[in-house]
């Protein structure tokens, strides 16, 4: 499944490592404002998102995990 995350923020939003340890692929590259990114998860999962606010210096960053119906 492709899930893709659009930055509607003024501020760079980046990728928390944990993002690619249970399947998911794509850059871990910062997104930069008004940037979308595509991220592809394993078959039989949805994306389910955390979003941290560590202020307006560092940003705020995202943490993505394929989960399944089963879990």
């Amino acid at each position: 499944m492709k899930f893709t995350y659009f930055n509607d923020t003024e501020r760079k939003v980046t990728i928390h490592p944990g993002t690619f340890i249970r399947g998911c692929e794509g850059s871990d590259l910062p997104i930069k404002p008004l940037e979308e990114r595509t991220f592809i998860l394993p078959e039989n999962t949805y994306a389910y998102l955390k979003m941290w606010d560590y202020g307006p210096e560092l940003g705020l960053q995202i943490l993505i995990i394929p989960r399944s119906d089963s879990e």
